[in-house]
C-alpha cells in the first residue's frame, strides 16, 4: 500500500496494490499496522458505517466535536464519488481549506479523513456504495457540519447543483464562518 499526504497536514490518500488475474483481482483493503506506519499514528477503528446512495447524492459535510470527535479511513465498494474534507482544527496551518478526491470502485483509493475535519461526498455514478472505518463512537450530540454551498469554502462538486439530492437536515448547516467547534 502506498500513502501520499495530501496538502492537509495528517490526511493520507491510500492507495493498495491490487494483484489482477482472470479470475479477477485481490487487494487488502486494511490492515492495522500497515495502516499506522503508514500515516505514523497509532488509530484503531471501533465502527465501521456503510451507505448507498443513488447519483447527486450529496451527503455533508459532517463532523464530531470534542471529545467524540473522529478520524474516518473512507472508501468506495461499488460507483464512483467525489469526496471532499475541511480542515477545522484552528492551530492548523491548513485551517479553512479543503481536499476533494474522486473515489471509486475501480480505483480503490481510500482517504484517511484525521479528527477536526469535516467530510462530505457527492455521488458521481449511478449509484454508490460508500464505506467508512472511525475511531470513536457516532454521538449525536456532539455532530456538527457545514452548509454544502458555503461561499467561503466555494466547494466544486462536479455535478449541477439542480441535481443535488440533500437531506433536509443537511440543508439547515451553518456556513463555515458560523462554526462553533
Amino acid at each position: 500500500m502506498i500513502a501520499t499526504e495530501t496538502n492537509l497536514q495528517g490526511c493520507f490518500v491510500l492507495e493498495p496494490r491490487v494483484f489482477d488475474d482472470q479470475r479477477g483481482y485481490f487487494f487488502e483493503s486494511f490492515n492495522q499496522k500497515t495502516f499506522n506506519e503508514l500515516i505514523g499514528q497509532n488509530i484503531s477503528f471501533v465502527q465501521d458505517n456503510e451507505s448507498s446512495s443513488t447519483k447527486g447524492v450529496l451527503r455533508g459535510l459532517h463532523f464530531q466535536k470534542g471529545e467524540h470527535a473522529q478520524a474516518k479511513l473512507v472508501r468506495v465498494i461499488k460507483g464512483k464519488v467525489l469526496d471532499v474534507v475541511v480542515d477545522l482544527r484552528k492551530d492548523s496551518k491548513t485551517y479553512g481549506q479543503q481536499f476533494s478526491l474522486e473515489l471509486s470502485e475501480a480505483n480503490k483509493k481510500q482517504l484517511f479523513v484525521p479528527k477536526g475535519f469535516a467530510h462530505g461526498f457527492i455521488v458521481l455514478s449511478d449509484s454508490a456504495i460508500f464505506s467508512y472505518k472511525c475511531d470513536n463512537y457516532y454521538n449525536k450530540e456532539s455532530e456538527g457540519g457545514i452548509i454544502y454551498n458555503d461561499k467561503t469554502l466555494n466547494i466544486d462538486w462536479q455535478l449541477p447543483e439542480e441535481s443535488y439530492i440533500i437531506s433536509s437536515k443537511d440543508l439547515e448547516l451553518p456556513p463555515f464562518e458560523n462554526l462553533i467547534i
